[in-house]
């Protein structure tokens, strides 16, 4: 029997939603993208460098790929969930080819992004009261992923003088007995820093003492280090952790194809088998066409990556001597990604040209895109601040002259 229509009370938007998401924030790079685009739209002089994406187009090889795979009639029916076997191939030859470390298909997910192959992970594999540990400063996605799939992100600070690298003794103090994960990102975002052979061996001897931990090993950033700088990927360094490292990568970066929205892993077939499963009821395959695209990305010329990162190198080095140069800044110099990480603590507590007093990194943030236009990420979503992310994946002279309207709107500090 229906209830009585004076009984019946309106749910509200607080009641109707689900309390997980109390838990987590909305992503501070995306929103701070999307404030810059839409003050271009508005007609004012904005110059981006908040989002983590290379402004280099997809090489034209790997355009064509997909041009020929939509004509052949590739891209009209549904994929294996998990991916294509010929992408789940080509990806294994990667890891053997690049890292020497073997997967077989079956030990291979493909997925919408390396964000999904993180969040499908942590969702296969957190109880409640697990406890993922988190270097900081970290991707902002990594906790609120951990608190979605109803897990306790634990954070382990990192120091500039440290180059923003974990210590073995930190990490150490940091595991306990429910502890499940750690999330490993080298070269890191937002940080650029990356572990050499020494410091990266530090970490795994201690995790080889704690065999209930597993990593998740974030190797996006992989191609792009410089200064000779080797890299390593975790299982690569130390085989004893290769039962227990998911081996995450894609092709969004180095092969400048964040739009593609193609992410895969590596790991032990039980928890590929869990991830996938848990795919087959989110979006089941990623793009059939980003797919093929990805095939030729894996298997195709690589010479274009050391082109880039030339330039990529000369953006660091102008960025992180200009930043330098202005008034109440520190920059060190990181080792990989195309990020830098300068701390504003210099500028806190001075008034900006608005007369509005600079109290935390966001005000810094805030006050420096509507007096100068240029728009940067402030530190403390990473977890750590007072501090903020620039991207110096844009044009060189775009580079230039948002580091020079940084050093005007420091120098008008009072």
């Amino acid at each position: 029997m229906a209830m009585p229509a004076e009984k019946l009370k309106l749910v509200s938007p607080d009641e109707f939603l689900a309390r997980s998401l109390k838990r987590i924030k909305p992503s501070a790079t995306i929103a701070v993208t999307d404030k810059a685009r839409a003050l271009k739209l508005a007609g004012r002089d904005v110059i981006g460098l908040g989002a983590g994406e290379p402004d280099f187009d997809t090489p034209d090889n790997i355009k064509e790929a997909a041009i020929r795979a939509i004509r052949a009639g590739k891209t009209s029916k549904y994929t294996a969930v998990d991916g294509l076997a010929e992408l789940k191939a080509a990806v294994s030859r990667k890891f053997k080819r690049e890292n020497s470390l073997d997967y077989k298909p079956s030990q291979i997910i493909v997925s919408t992004g390396g964000k999904q192959v993180l969040f499908n992970a942590l969702l296969a594999t957190i109880n409640p009261g697990d406890e993922v540990i988190i270097p900081a400063p970290y991707w902002v996605s990594y906790p609120d992923m951990v608190l979605l799939a109803g897990g306790e992100p634990v954070q382990v600070d990192t120091r500039m003088e440290d180059g923003f690298k974990m210590k073995p003794e930190a990490l150490e103090r940091a595991i306990t007995a429910r502890t499940k994960w750690i999330i490993f990102n080298s070269p890191s975002n937002p940080t650029g820093a990356a572990y050499n052979r020494a410091e990266l061996k530090a970490v795994t001897d201690v995790l080889v003492r704690h065999p209930h931990v597993w990593v998740m090993a974030d190797d996006m950033y992989e191609h792009l280090v410089y200064d000779d700088f080797e890299f390593f990927s975790t299982a690569q360094l130390e085989p004893k952790l290769y039962e227990r490292t998911l081996t995450v990568n894609g092709v969004s970066k180095a092969y400048c194809m964040t739009g593609w929205r193609i992410g895969y892993a590596g790991g032990p077939e039980f928890l590929i088998k869990a991830m996938a499963a848990i795919q087959s009821q989110s979006t089941s395959n990623p793009t059939a066409v980003a797919q093929w695209a990805s095939v030729e990305a894996l298997d195709g010329p690589q010479d274009f990556i050391a082109k880039h990162n030339k330039i990529f190198k000369e953006r660091r080095d102008l960025c992180v001597s200009m930043l330098n140069q202005a008034t109440g800044l520190k920059c060190p110099r990181p080792e990989g990604a195309f990020y830098v990480y300068p701390s504003c603590a210099g500028a806190i507590g001075k008034t900006a040209p608005s007369g509005k007093k600079i109290l935390t990194d966001e005000d810094f943030v805030t006050e420096l895109l509507e007096a100068e236009g240029v728009a940067v990420v402030q530190g403390t979503p990473f977890g750590m601040g007072p501090a903020f992310r620039v991207s110096y994946a844009v044009r060189t002279e775009d580079a230039e002259e948002a580091c020079r309207r940084i050093q005007r709107f420091c120098g008008n500090l009072k």
